[in-house]
Parts: structure tokens; sequence; C-alpha cells
């Protein structure tokens, strides 16, 4: 992903609610799963990391990620936003 389409996407995730939060228990196989499925429908969302987690934020984003296959575009503060295209019905077109 290139810095374009990096800020392409940022600037579709600002207006983004989170849909999920990441508790003391970290990141569970359901919460994963979850996270999942949502990106298949929308393929953009916003994560809220509680302050009783006991993991970094950068470091939640990254195993969440990695476990879903999607590429994290931003970390600001408590959150982060996640993209990861649509196997079937893409929505989101990035810029060249």
């Amino acid at each position: 992903m290139n810095s374009k389409q990096r800020a392409y996407l940022k600037k579709l995730a600002n207006t983004l609610e989170p849909i999920f939060q990441v508790g003391k228990g970290g990141a569970s196989p359901e919460l994963t799963e979850g996270i999942n499925e949502a990106l298949e429908k929308r393929e953009l969302i916003k994560v809220t990391v509680l302050k009783n987690c006991i993991y970094e934020v950068k470091d939640i984003a990254e195993m969440i990620s990695e476990r879903t296959h999607a590429q994290v575009v931003q970390v600001i503060g408590r959150k982060f936003v996640l993209y990861r295209p649509s196997k079937d019905e893409p929505k989101i077109v990035l810029p060249k």
C-alpha cells in the first residue's frame, strides 16, 4: 500500500466510529473472528483498545492484522484502523 492509498483510507476512516473494543483479555479468538467478519462486510473498520488492556495499541493492531490478513492503516492514541478488501464484493476502490 502506497502513501496515497493510505491517505485515502485515513480520510474514509476519519468519520468511522469504533465497532470493537479490546479489553484486558487482549485479542481473543472470538474477537478476532468478529473483526474478520466485519472486515469482509465493511473492508475498513476502527477498533478501540481500552486502558485496562495489558498490551500496547501497536502490538494489538499488528497481532490482529496478522490473524485477519488485514493491513493497519493507522494507529492514533488508543484506536487503530484496519483495511482488507472484500473477497466477494470489494466496495472501496483505492487510488493508483
